[in-house]
């Protein structure tokens, strides 16, 4: 897979009319688009099968977390939406992952369509160790957190993880190469970080194993979007 491929340019607009010129800009030269709370509450649950039919994947980053039944419930209402991939909150626990999955395959079964990849988010990349254990009161290093939770994931039987650039290698060695990792806080090394905290270039999050990154406003705020991605692309198309 191309480096372009792997971006998943994310939607961080108020409109259905900014994130569809945005696609239509960059439409064929990355691998699809992230839809997260922002677009979703905005314009509600139709941006999802109004994109899906530009062609691409789509990420739907609601990051359920919730009780178990509520979480499955939720996302039995995401099938029929036409995301490729679905992500609750791994902090939710291994019941709430597990009712998530077992909710998706059998309204995928029943709707006849196919079930999409279902992540889990870890520790948001906003976070340092520091907020984690002193304002959270979740003990361990941001490494033990991360690969803790992506362990259960996997038990949960769901396909992969959200995590930090910082945190794909320990994962990747842990959980093998068929474990998705996509991964948020990427930026190209002449773009500020924003409020990422636990950052990487795209060409480092490649190296260390991402399947997937999320790109927004270093793409989306730049000039020339297209030009921005090709760029990108070269950056890390040497790996």
């Amino acid at each position: 897979m191309k480096a372009a491929e792997r971006i998943l340019v994310a939607l961080d607009v108020d409109t259905y009319a900014e994130a569809e010129r945005i696609v239509d800009q960059l439409q064929g030269s990355v691998g699809g688009f992230k839809v997260g709370m922002r677009l979703f509450y905005r314009e509600g649950p139709q941006v999802v099968p109004r994109l899906a039919q530009k062609g691409g994947l789509v990420f739907l980053d609601l990051k359920l977390h919730d009780i178990p039944q509520t979480v499955a419930q939720a996302t039995r209402a995401l099938i029929s939406l036409g995301a490729d991939i679905v992500n609750v909150h791994a902090s939710g626990g291994l019941d709430m992952m597990k009712a998530a999955v077992k909710a998706a395959r059998e309204e995928s079964e029943r709707l006849g369509v196919r079930m999409p990849r279902l992540l889990a988010v870890t520790v948001l990349t906003s976070l340092t160790a520091q907020a984690l254990n002193n304002e959270i009161g979740v003990p361990g290093t941001t490494d033990e957190v991360v690969l803790k939770w992506a362990r259960l994931v996997r038990q949960a039987g769901m396909d992969g993880v959200v995590c930090s650039p910082r945190e794909i290698s320990i994962i990747r060695e842990a959980l093998g190469p068929d474990f998705l990792i996509v991964t948020p806080g990427v930026r190209p090394v002449d773009s500020a970080k924003d409020d990422q905290k636990r950052t990487a270039t795209p060409a480092e999050a490649i190296r260390l194993g991402a399947d997937y990154l999320v790109i927004g406003r270093p793409i989306t705020g730049a000039p020339n979007p297209r030009e921005a991605v090709r760029r990108i692309g070269i950056m890390g198309s040497g790996l």
